[in-house]
């Protein structure tokens, strides 16, 4: 099911792109202010504040984060998270849902294509996510998972250009929605992928994980990814929040609206020693 619904979704996106030149350019803004909404539900969302636990939202914010993953379309918070954390305990193993030193394409995509590794079920039954439960959003979104997907990922993405300015449907859709949604997964699986297998290891040479700037742009920030593994409690998911890191600084501004709490980071010794031990000289 999974192949043939991903052939059929990227098909509709190669065919969106051949109506860019007839669309609005108010739809390709909006478009593109959809896939940012998209990937801060993932990034700040389901990565940094449910996953990884880095920092506290307040409940407003939380809720905007939840409707932002669901426009994501990659499995509720609660699957996303669970997943992820599986990840980063067993990664580059049998028991990493999209382990890497299966292929490119098996991290990129093929990890949806066949069974999970016995592995990844076995040992992620081990690992306790009753605190993702504990959240009343994160339990409300995936009771009404399927119905807040077809809302935030394809009704209002679609309904905005057709009602507000007059684009016709067809190139509200394909391109708002389908288009839109396939560059967003694209963009996160490359961080399975390509951030995993191509770049410098300046905090871990012992580890796969690499900084990827490419992946950095796409991902909003999330292309830092051997500090991430480094230090995977960092709310910034990076060493230096300045850095290109739109995720990041989305944060720092809900904080100083007073919407997110404690904020973890890395102290500058445990960096820089870290550097020292086992980085590979890089930076």
């Amino acid at each position: 099911r999974n192949v043939v619904l991903m052939g059929l979704l990227h098909l509709g996106a190669v065919y969106a792109l051949s109506l860019v030149p007839r669309a609005q350019i108010l739809t390709l803004l909006w478009a593109y202010f959809c896939f940012l909404m998209t990937a801060l539900g993932v990034t700040a969302g389901a990565h940094r504040l449910w996953s990884h636990r880095s920092y506290k939202a307040k409940l407003p914010l939380r809720i905007f984060l939840a409707a932002a993953n669901s426009m994501a379309f990659q499995n509720d918070i609660y699957e996303w998270s669970r997943d992820h954390r599986v990840h980063h305990k067993y990664s580059e193993t049998d028991a990493d849902p999209h382990n890497a030193r299966r292929g490119f394409f098996f991290a990129h995509i093929g990890w949806l294509f066949v069974r999970k590794h016995r592995d990844v079920i076995e040992k992620g039954r081990k690992l306790d996510f009753t605190d993702l439960l504990d959240d009343p959003v994160v339990r409300f979104q995936r009771k009404y998972y399927k119905s807040s997907v077809v809302l935030m990922c394809f009704v209002i993405p679609t309904f905005v250009p057709w009602y507000l300015w007059g684009e016709s449907l067809w190139n509200a859709y394909f391109l708002a929605s389908i288009l839109r949604y396939t560059i967003s997964l694209n963009v996160t699986w490359l961080v399975n992928s390509a951030a995993h297998m191509y770049g410098n290891r300046p905090y871990d040479k012992y580890i796969s994980p690499r900084q990827n700037t490419l992946v950095t742009l796409g991902a909003i920030g999330e292309g830092f990814h051997n500090y991430h593994h480094t230090f995977p409690f960092d709310y910034s998911a990076s060493e230096l929040g300045l850095k290109f890191n739109p995720t990041t600084w989305f944060i720092d501004f809900m904080f100083w609206l007073g919407l997110v709490t404690d904020r973890k980071q890395a102290p500058k010794e445990m960096i820089q020693a870290r550097k020292e031990r086992t980085g590979d000289g890089s930076a």
